[in-house]
């Protein structure tokens, strides 16, 4: 379940070689990646994000830059000028709210239940203020180190970084998928095995998903997209809702992606961990006949 929280840093996104990859071959180590081919008049970019990092690691390459200022317009996972219009935020906070009258308390029994209760009394949250939020959404807060995996270091966000770039270059903002359907998604993951995922914020062994946030961290730095793919895959965790919370997703960008491209220079950012893997962008990329180029 930690494995869970964490890919969703990457999912809540490098001399320069033509790549041909089949099923069995991995992906260079690059964030960013040239499309072109496939009748498009002038390449896009599609660039790997990671939602949440330490200013001291946060980077971004020469080409990206260089990518980032060629490109007409930016597509985030979705709209993030959207995320700053409080018409639009009111109803999204509404839907973090379990359905029906289900509370914590039925989720968990009586001793589980009295731990997180006491957890959330001691961060300043009583349970009358947090009892019926969608427990994904708790385990965030709940986590310890987790919530705050850089402790006295300054946090930056990729998508912040690159929208206030967009907003100063005077460039189109735009989104793939709304985000109502991102808030939704998190209905089709039971609330019972969300409670388990918050549980195990609070009761688990703080220094192992230290551990595991500092390793997917580690492989960002180093571009390796498919190494943060074989590590979500590692955990049944994150198997049992990849085909929610990445395969599905992936497949229903292809086509908008397709269609923006005809039209304009896009550069397009979403997690990292949505680039690698066999029904990653990139391969799905390649599928539709797109050529594909790491750029370093």
């Amino acid at each position: 379940m930690r494995r869970l929280l964490i890919a969703l840093l990457t999912c809540l996104i490098l001399p320069i070689i033509v790549v041909k990859t089949n099923a069995q071959d991995n992906l260079a180590k690059s964030l960013l990646w040239e499309i072109s081919g496939n009748g498009l008049d002038q390449p896009s970019y599609v660039f790997g994000t990671i939602h949440m990092i330490d200013q001291e690691y946060y980077f971004l390459t020469e080409a990206a830059e260089n990518a980032f200022d060629k490109s007409q317009n930016v597509t985030f996972e979705i709209d993030m000028e959207e995320m700053t219009d409080i018409g639009v935020i009111m109803p999204l906070l509404m839907q973090a709210f379990m359905k029906g009258d289900t509370t914590l308390s039925d989720l968990l029994n009586e001793e589980d239940y009295k731990m997180v209760a006491n957890h959330f009394q001691q961060i300043g949250l009583p349970m009358m203020m947090v009892e019926r939020i969608k427990p994904m959404f708790l385990s965030a807060l709940a986590a310890g180190d987790m919530s705050n995996p850089t402790a006295q270091q300054e946090v930056v966000s990729y998508e912040m970084e690159l929208m206030k770039m967009a907003e100063e270059q005077d460039k189109e903002i735009m989104g793939l998928e709304t985000a109502e359907y991102q808030m939704s998604m998190f209905d089709s993951i039971p609330y019972t095995a969300q409670a388990q995922m918050l549980l195990e914020s609070i009761q688990g062994d703080s220094s192992e998903g230290t551990d595991q946030l500092n390793q997917m961290i580690e492989l960002y730095i180093n571009q390796d997209i498919e190494g943060m793919q074989v590590m979500m895959n590692e955990d049944n965790d994150i198997m049992e809702y990849q085909d929610l919370l990445l395969i599905a997703r992936n497949k229903n960008w292809i086509p908008i992606m397709e269609k923006r491209m005809k039209t304009s220079i896009c550069f397009f950012a979403v997690g990292a961990g949505h680039l690698g893997g066999n029904q990653g962008v990139l391969r799905l990329l390649q599928a539709a006949g797109y050529n594909i180029k790491p750029l370093f």
